[in-house]
C-alpha cells in the first residue's frame, strides 16, 4: 500500500503539469475550435526565458527562494504572453476565415518552425542545458511516503491557477465574452465585442499557463532543449480530450489522469516501455466511444 501510494502523489505531480498545459490547449479549441499545436513549443520558450532571466534575477532577489523564483516565473508568463499574442496576430488570423484544416496545418508549421529555428546555434543551440535552481528543494515524509517540495508546488499552483482560469471565464467580463466568442462570433461581434481583442488576449492567458508548466516540467526534468516540449504537449493534447476538450474542469481531470496512468504504468515490469502507446490507446479508445470526453458535452452542428 505505501508503494500506491507513493506512486499515487508521484502521478498527480506530473498529472499537475499536464493539467497545466492542456488548460491552454482547451481556452484557445474553446474560442477558435482549433489545436494550437505551437502551444507545447510555447512551453519550452517558458522555459528558456526563465533559465536566461534567473542570472538576473538573482542579482536582486536570492535564489533559489521564493520571491526570486515568483518574480521569474512571473516574467516568464508575461514574455511568452507577448509571444503567443505575435503567433495569433501573424499565423492565426489571416486564416481566421479559411477552412479548419488549413489553420490545423499551419499551426503544426509553426511547431516546426519555433523548435528548428531554436536549435540553431546563433539561438538556443541543440545541446541539452541544465535548469537553475528556482526553489529550494527538499524532501518530506509523511506517512511513510516521500514527498518532494516541488512536487507540492507543482500541485498547488497548478490548482491555483484553475481556480484563477475559472473565475476569469465565469465571473468576469472579459471571461463573459470570450464565452459569446466561443459561442458565437458574428452574434459577439454584433453585440459590440471586439472579437480581435479577445482572441488575442485569450491566446495570451493560455500561452502564459504554457510558460508556467515548462518552468514547473523543467524542476523536474534533468534538463531543457528546444525539443523538451514536444512530450509534456502531446500527453496534455491527450488530456484534453480525455476531459473534454472546450472544459477546463475537464482538462485538469484528463491531466490528473494520464499522468496517474503513466507513473502506474512505468512502475509496472513490462508496461514501463509501452506509457507512449498507453497514453495514445487512451486517446483513440476515447474518440470511438466518448468523443466529448469524461466531462465534455456533445453537439450537433449544422453543415
Amino acid at each position: 500500500m505505501d508503494s500506491f501510494f507513493q506512486q499515487l502523489v508521484n502521478g498527480l505531480a506530473l498529472g499537475s503539469i499536464y493539467a497545466l498545459i492542456a488548460l491552454g490547449y482547451t481556452m484557445v479549441y474553446g474560442v477558435l475550435r482549433f489545436i494550437n499545436f505551437a502551444h507545447s513549443d510555447v512551453l519550452m520558450l517558458g522555459a528558456f526565458s526563465a533559465f536566461y532571466m534567473a542570472p538576473t534575477v538573482e542579482k536582486i532577489v536570492p535564489l533559489p527562494g521564493i520571491g526570486g523564483a515568483l518574480i521569474v516565473i512571473l516574467l516568464a508568463a508575461m514574455i511568452c504572453a507577448g509571444i503567443g499574442m505575435l503567433i495569433e496576430l501573424l499565423a492565426y488570423r489571416p486564416l481566421r476565415n479559411r477552412p479548419k484544416l488549413t489553420v490545423l496545418i499551419t499551426a503544426i508549421g509553426v511547431s516546426l518552425f519555433i523548435e528548428f529555428t531554436c536549435q540553431h546555434k546563433a539561438v538556443f543551440g541543440a545541446a541539452t542545458r541544465p535548469f537553475p535552481t528556482l526553489l529550494p528543494a527538499s524532501n518530506m515524509h509523511l506517512l511513510g511516503l516521500t514527498i518532494s517540495s516541488n512536487d507540492v508546488v507543482v500541485v498547488v499552483i497548478t490548482a491555483i491557477l484553475l481556480a484563477a482560469m475559472w473565475f476569469i471565464v465565469q465571473k468576469t467580463r472579459i471571461g463573459t465574452a470570450m464565452r459569446a466568442v466561443s459561442f458565437n462570433q458574428q452574434a459577439a461581434a454584433l453585440m459590440g465585442i471586439n472579437i480581435n481583442r479577445i482572441i488575442s488576449f485569450t491566446f495570451g492567458l493560455g500561452s502564459a499557463l504554457a510558460a508556467v508548466a515548462g518552468i514547473l516540467y523543467a524542476l523536474k526534468a534533468p534538463g531543457i532543449e528546444p525539443l523538451m516540449g514536444i512530450h509534456p504537449g502531446l500527453r496534455a493534447f491527450i488530456a484534453a480530450v480525455l476531459g473534454g476538450i472546450g472544459n477546463l474542469p475537464g482538462a485538469a481531470l484528463g491531466g490528473l489522469l494520464l499522468g496517474i496512468l503513466e507513473i502506474f504504468a512505468g512502475g509496472i515490469e513490462g508496461l514501463s516501455n509501452y506509457r507512449d502507446a498507453i497514453a495514445f490507446a487512451i486517446l483513440i479508445l476515447i474518440l470511438l466511444f466518448k468523443p466529448a470526453g469524461l466531462l465534455g458535452k456533445s453537439s450537433v452542428e449544422k453543415v
